[in-house]
Formats: C-alpha cells, sequence, structure tokens
C-alpha cells in the first residue's frame, strides 16, 4: 500500500487508505494482518490503526482479533440480502420524496450524472458505468435532504463492493446496467414519485438476483437456491 500523505487527520487517512485497499484486494478477504504491519506500510504509528480498524469494523469490513490484528471480512449471502433490505427501506422512501423535494438544481445534477453514466455505458467504460451507478443512486435520494440515510447507504454499498465488486461487466455489460435504470429515470423526469418508488424497487431486486447468482457460481459458500423476489419482495408495493 502507498503511505500516507492527504489531508485529514491520520485517523481519517488511514480509514480512506484501507477502504480503497480493501476495494482493490490489496488486502485479501479471509486474511488477518497485523496493525504493526499495516502502519509500517503506511508510514504511521499503530495508534490511527487500531482506530480506523473500529471504524472498518463498524462498516462491516473487518474484524478485530485481540493481540492479533484485524482479518479482512468475506460477505455472505445472507449479510448480502440484509444489506438489500435495508437499501429497499432506506431507497425506496427517500426516492419518493425525493421527486417533490429535489431543488432545480439537484435536479440539474441528476440529469448531469445521468448523461455521465449513458456515455460511460456507451463507451464500454466497465470501472467508470459503476461509478456513475453509483452517482446516479445517490444524486436521486439528495433530493430528500437526509443526509445521514445517505451515509448509511454508502456504507451498504460497500459492503457489496468488497464482496462481488459489481455485476458489471461479470454478469452484466455497462450498457445492460445503465438500460436498467431506463424505467426509473423516465418515471423520475415526469415527476411521479409513486412510478419512480416502484421501478427504483425492481432495479434493487435485479440487482441484487444478478450479484447472488455470480457469487454463487464464484463462491462454493454462496448457496445457489435463494428465491431473492419472494425474500425482497415485501418491502416492494
Amino acid at each position: 500500500m502507498e503511505q500516507i500523505d492527504q489531508p485529514g487527520t491520520l485517523t481519517e487517512q488511514t480509514v480512506r487508505r484501507l477502504h480503497r485497499a480493501i476495494l482493490a484486494g490489496e488486502l485479501a478477504p479471509g486474511r488477518r494482518y497485523s496493525t504493526a504491519a499495516i502502519a509500517g506500510q503506511l508510514g504511521v504509528s499503530r495508534t490511527p490503526v487500531r482506530e480506523a480498524a473500529l471504524q472498518l469494523e463498524r462498516m462491516g469490513l473487518v474484524a478485530i482479533e485481540r493481540n492479533r490484528g484485524i482479518r479482512i471480512l468475506t460477505t455472505s449471502v445472507e449479510q448480502l440480502l440484509q444489506g438489500y433490505e435495508l437499501r429497499l427501506m432506506l431507497e425506496l422512501p427517500l426516492v419518493e420524496r425525493a421527486v417533490g423535494q429535489a431543488t432545480d438544481t439537484e435536479r440539474a445534477e441528476v440529469d448531469r450524472v445521468h448523461e455521465a453514466f449513458r456515455q460511460a455505458a456507451a463507451r464500454g467504460d466497465d470501472e467508470g458505468t459503476l461509478r456513475c451507478d453509483r452517482d446516479y443512486h445517490m444524486a436521486l435520494l439528495r433530493g430528500a435532504h437526509n443526509g445521514r440515510a445517505l451515509r448509511v447507504l454508502e456504507e451498504l454499498r460497500t459492503m457489496v463492493l468488497v464482496s462481488g465488486v459489481g455485476t458489471v461487466p461479470t454478469s452484466r455489460s455497462a450498457q445492460e446496467c445503465f438500460d436498467d435504470h431506463a424505467d426509473v429515470h423516465v418515471a423520475w423526469l415526469r415527476r411521479d414519485a409513486a412510478g419512480v418508488r416502484e421501478a427504483l424497487g425492481r432495479h434493487i431486486v435485479h440487482t441484487a438476483s444478478i450479484l447472488i447468482r455470480q457469487e454463487s457460481r464464484r463462491r462454493p459458500d454462496f448457496a445457489e437456491d435463494v428465491d431473492v423476489h419472494e425474500r425482497l419482495g415485501w418491502l416492494l408495493r
């Protein structure tokens, strides 16, 4: 890992650097790392590493093993399903509220991010498409004016990224990912609150189904017979 040289407290910098290392696979799921070794790589003392580990543990990314270091966690199918349940609980009412409360500036930001999403998908930019997918969801929800809920959703998305990196390009193309948001955007442009909620719910459940099938093929510890629609359907109306 690169040493820390960004602004912010040492703990904040360490959280960001470890977070990136986990997402990039530099710190492998299932492996244990000593705080001393991590501190040495980052060029900091053990204290910010320990403090960062506590924050990452709350996010569900690591487990702290007393006097032994930290273990990078893998995500089970049950954890993924619970994460998607929470996303539905939060995103659906938030997006419905945002339709009526978003400012002109916030609506313009949705349009801007959607266009960037379209362009990334059209040129087959897998990494850019995944970033735009995340940014598009956040732009839609920002109009609900609940920053705390958005921070929780960012942590939930982090959990999914750690578990499977994303469905693009493993299980669908960048263009297919973009196209799966079409109904959401049409309803948003019409300012149809109920329609946005319904379309976003379908999209989230569809993505959960794809990701769980993908991980079941990749990891033998995943269950292959999970009925995602049955498990998550109670949150759709």
